[in-house]
């Protein structure tokens, strides 16, 4: 009985250890996403290194998909032309991505 006290008292402290520290922690903050267009966001957008006409950038949809895709900010083209997100919002993020940029 004593040894199940001891038990329980040391994993009460570790317990209370852990909440401390977590507290004391900063967290890292939650990015909110990028740029959406309807039901598809795109964010982690750069500059191609080759070619500074493209720019480089994730989508992701309300269902899950995500890809990473390259637009042509001249002519507003995406590579690769198909894929699991919806093609018409994300050209619509990723004109606006080039718009900004």
């Amino acid at each position: 009985m004593k040894r199940l006290c001891t038990l329980l008292a040391l994993l009460a402290l570790v317990l209370q250890l852990a909440l401390v520290l977590q507290l004391a922690l900063p967290r890292a903050a939650e990015a909110a996403p990028g740029l959406c267009v309807g039901p598809v966001c795109g964010d982690e957008i750069t500059h191609s290194r080759q070619h500074p006409f493209q720019l480089r950038l994730k989508v992701t949809d309300q269902q899950g998909h995500r890809e990473r895709l390259t637009v042509d900010c001249r002519d507003g083209q995406l590579s690769p032309a198909t894929g699991p997100v919806e093609r018409g919002h994300a050209i619509a993020v990723a004109r606006r991505a080039c718009r900004l940029a």
